[in-house]
């Protein structure tokens, strides 16, 4: 979707764990390792928009990881809250606030979503430091954490 603001945007970021590894992606127009993620279209919230993102872009039915508050009622819907929250530049004119959720598989099969990636790889903590272009230190330390947070006991 194009940007629905010319100084800002809100979007979504999915870390998708799975068996002590993270889904990763070759962005085409960034050249970055990046989480899946994208724009949060008028027409949706944000558990709405990661998930539809999630699925465009892997071709996983997910689920996100977090609490809903018990206050739904007429006229209000509680959400799960992104576990992290940040504000990065796109350009020198231009910025997205990132709501960032932990994000398990629940059914489906890995896509290469092509016209926006060049590979999407399973990756564990030790593989971070291994891919080309690195990953920046925060993308770096919300992996960790994610990895560390859905961490998967050994069998």
């Amino acid at each position: 979707m194009a940007h629905i603001h010319e100084k800002i945007d809100f979007t979504v970021a999915l870390l998708i764990v799975h068996e002590n590894r993270i889904l990763l992606v070759l962005h085409r127009k960034l050249g970055k390792w990046l989480p899946i993620g994208g724009h949060i279209e008028l027409d949706e919230d944000p558990e709405q928009a990661a998930l539809r993102e999630g699925f465009e872009e892997t071709g996983y039915e997910l689920e996100l990881v977090g609490e809903r508050p018990p206050t739904t009622e007429d006229g209000t819907r509680a959400l799960i809250a992104p576990r992290f929250l940040d504000i990065h530049r796109i350009s020198a004119t231009h910025e997205h606030i990132g709501m960032i959720y932990l994000a398990r598989i629940k059914g489906g099969a890995l896509t290469l979503a092509a016209a926006e990636h060049h590979d999407i790889r399973w990756v564990d903590a030790a593989g971070l430091d291994q891919l080309q272009p690195p990953l920046s230190n925060a993308v770096r330390w919300y992996c960790l954490q994610a990895l560390n947070e859905l961490r998967e006991p050994a069998v």
